[in-house]
């Protein structure tokens, strides 16, 4: 195994400080599937009547849990339900050994808690195309349903890592029409992040009261307003699962609640910017908003081209002010633009206007604003009124290290 990496220099102080959701449980253990002397399973498990939404990876070779999760979401609300994830081994590109790991198990977590099966979803992280030593995971179990824990979500975003450098956590305790609800979340993601569903892991917990298909719907629409705008360097995972549990344990309904959607929506968005904060070798965040688009959807392609560009992310990675690898990525996006409508600025500074570099424009100003860890560069392609933002991270010698030798 490869060296662990420094922490990201764009990386929190340390991991918030989480409400406790009523009706979920942690536990997490060192079962040694690739890393040693480090939690590597997580286990949640939430009470009865729990509704759970989820959103999984687009991928053609998905992953054994990604299938058996989709097979299983929507099922009946009356039951329990668990979470079991791994990291180190992504139980993906395994053949049957990935259905026979998912089997083994998801019927062990059922076997050890009052979780039917058809409620026990799982997740696996890491290195894909080597068969997942199930037989390390099942041991646990048992221990683990023992010693499970309101108090333990930050032991539970340490056990699901893999190249990331710190923990990630997001929630609060949020005002709604009916009264008080909490939602706290983890996250695990650093390389191998595009916007094609949630580009990660990622569990978030809540004691609303909300039925199944409200909340998948929610889910579903904030999605596409955080994780599907990230990315990091244009890889999709065969392994990416956003699931959502709602208990329902603090009696506040919030189907239809504005207020409920925007605390979960910051939630969410809270962690997906942390995941773009690890990105693999990352040292500046990056936030492009395009206005003046065809329409929404091509403002969003527009953003997605320059965010994934790797000229446009070297350059920013060495300090450089290269304003024409912008206009080169809008080109190459394939939405419509007029050049000669286009305006390009990097914070307040206006760097070109009206397809031409902006006659007040300093390449030293540009230079001076590129040293920030924190870079915005708004897009206005000018002809028309869509509009998206997108976040993504540098591209540094960093993430070469990192994945040169991640599997040695």
């Amino acid at each position: 195994m490869g060296s662990v990496p420094p922490r990201s220099p764009l990386a929190p102080a340390g991991f918030p400080d989480l409400p406790e959701v009523d009706g979920v449980r942690f536990a997490t253990a060192e079962a040694g599937v690739k890393y040693r002397d480090r939690p590597d399973v997580m286990l949640a498990v939430m009470d009865t009547g729990t509704s759970v939404a989820g959103i999984f990876t687009r991928s053609a070779t998905r992953a054994a849990p990604v299938l058996d999760c989709q097979t299983k979401l929507g099922g009946s609300t009356g039951a329990g339900a668990a979470f079991l994830v791994n990291a180190g081994n992504a139980n993906a590109f395994t053949g049957r050994n990935g259905a026979e790991a998912v089997e083994a198990t998801t019927g062990a977590v059922a076997s050890v808690t009052d979780v039917p099966v058809g409620r026990v979803f799982s997740a696996s992280t890491g290195v894909i195309g080597e068969p997942l030593s199930h037989g390390k995971i099942t041991a646990v179990l048992s221990d683990m349903a023992a010693r499970l824990s309101p108090k333990g979500i930050d032991q539970a975003a340490e056990a699901i890592r893999t190249t990331d450098t710190f923990a990630k956590g997001a929630g609060g305790t949020f005002d709604v029409a009916g009264g008080q609800v909490r939602i706290a979340g983890i996250a695990k993601g650093s390389g191998m992040i595009a916007p094609d569903m949630a580009t990660m892991l990622v569990y978030v917990f809540t004691d609303a009261v909300i039925g199944q298909d409200a909340l998948q719907a929610m889910v579903a629409r904030l999605s596409d307003q955080t994780f599907n705008c990230i990315t990091v360097d244009s890889d999709t995972s065969t392994s990416d699962t956003l699931l959502v549990a709602a208990t329902g344990a603090s009696g506040v309904d919030v189907a239809g609640d504005a207020a409920f959607e925007k605390a979960l929506h910051d939630v969410m968005l809270d962690l997906a910017h942390q995941v773009v904060r690890d990105g693999e070798g990352a040292t500046k965040f990056i936030e492009i908003t395009v206005t003046g688009a065809e329409s929404d959807a091509a403002a969003k392609t527009i953003g997605l081209a320059i965010a994934n560009s790797p000229l446009v992310k070297t350059a920013i990675a060495g300090e450089d002010p290269n304003w024409g690898r912008i206009v080169m990525a809008v080109g190459k996006s394939g939405a419509a633009a007029d050049r000669d409508k286009l305006s390009i600025r990097f914070g307040d500074i206006l760097v070109a206007d009206a397809g031409w570099v902006s006659p007040d424009y300093r390449e030293e100003v540009g230079a001076a604003y590129m040293r920030n860890e924190i870079i915005e560069i708004a897009v206005d392609v000018g002809i028309a009124d869509g509009a998206a933002t997108v976040w993504t991270c540098d591209l540094t010698h960093g993430y070469i290290t990192i994945n040169a030798d991640y599997r040695s």
